[in-house]
């Protein structure tokens, strides 16, 4: 059983540990965890990870958010992972901070690199792990929003929001999104 996990973000030291970045981040940890190193290959920094009979296949695309859809779209192909078993990680502004929410398809909601992907598959029938960012900015300042760091009272709550994230995407993989919904989304 082999899962393609995608977490979203923009390469770059300026964007490192921003909101948008949450996929990276996420990734990162899981990596850390699993005492494994991500490699720079084509179109992504790659690396895998092997839980319960599965190969997760870990991704954090280099074509910038807004070209997500092109590395995503590759690896899919490259490893032969059927979109079922995609799982795209994505900082959210419409959901509080803190809120994990895995949904098996659905729109962009004006995300960019969720607006890419759907439009390189043709379709929104992929699942993905939303991590509410919340949406506490000035209106027309949301790029800044998403494009800054986390706010220092936010901070204490991230390594467990990032380890919960990570149970979700290994029971994404193991009892598929249906059960996984019932057990993490509230």
């Amino acid at each position: 059983m082999k899962y393609l996990i995608v977490g979203l973000g923009n390469i770059g030291p300026e964007y490192a540990d921003t909101r948008h970045n949450i996929g990276f981040m996420i990734l990162d940890e899981m990596a850390k965890q699993e005492a494994v190193k991500f490699y720079n290959m084509r179109l992504a920094y790659y690396t895998e990870v092997n839980y319960k009979a599965r190969t997760l296949y870990l991704i954090k695309p280099t074509t910038y958010m807004n070209l997500s859809g092109k590395a995503l779209n590759h690896w899919m192909k490259e490893l032969k992972i059927p979109v079922e078993n995609v799982l795209v990680l994505v900082d959210d502004i419409a959901l509080p901070f803190g809120t994990l929410r895995l949904k098996p398809k659905g729109s962009a909601a004006g995300h960019n690199g969720l607006k890419h992907i759907e439009a390189t598959l043709t379709h929104n029938n992929y699942a993905r792990l939303r991590f509410g960012v919340s949406d506490n900015y000035p209106k027309g300042r949301q790029v800044d929003y998403v494009l800054d760091g986390f706010d220092k009272d936010e901070l204490p709550e991230l390594p467990a929001l990032i380890d919960r994230s990570i149970e979700i995407i290994k029971s994404f993989a193991t009892i598929g999104s249906e059960l996984t919904m019932t057990k993490y989304n509230r």
